[in-house]
């Protein structure tokens, strides 16, 4: 096994940081989108008519995202580990539970993983800064579209 086939423009430290960033970015962006499908299929109450299609909508983004994150990893010689138990262990997201879940409870939720998931990309936004600008545009590309979804699920809660 080639431990590393593609050679980074950046040195280093720069690549390390860069890396850790966007792996990080990768796995809560995973986490995120399952969750959101989790609740895309056990949500129940009143507003399941505009939750339902507002998962999908947050889904497709996560996942989006999640690609985008993956290939600069790649591009910068930092192999993304999306695995299960690499999730399970890394991703920051706060969680969500089992079995049917009342809307205002399911947008509860997704508020608070937002929120998590913004945090943290809000931290390696001033990682990268220095290290690599080009990463630190695509987590301010993907921070801007989730600050956005998360004021619209608060919104949807007020």
């Amino acid at each position: 096994m080639t431990t590393s086939p593609i050679v980074s423009t950046l040195d280093a430290g720069q690549q390390q940081i860069a890396g850790e960033a966007l792996q990080g970015t990768v796995v809560d962006l995973i986490d995120l989108g399952l969750i959101a499908k989790q609740a895309h299929w056990n949500v129940i109450g009143r507003s399941f008519l505009s939750v339902h299609p507002s998962l999908d909508e947050l889904v497709a983004a996560a996942r989006d995202f999640t690609d985008q994150a993956a290939e600069r990893a790649t591009a910068v010689g930092v192999s993304p580990d999306g695995r299960s138990a690499t999730v399970a262990a890394d991703a920051g997201t706060t969680g969500f539970g089992a079995g049917w879940t009342k809307d205002t409870d399911v947008v509860d939720a997704i508020v608070a993983n937002l929120a998590a998931v913004i945090e943290r990309l809000r931290a390696r936004i001033e990682l990268t800064e220095k290290a690599d600008p080009v990463t630190q545009d695509l987590l301010i590309a993907i921070t801007a579209r989730l600050e956005q979804l998360h004021w619209m699920w608060q919104a949807q809660g007020a």
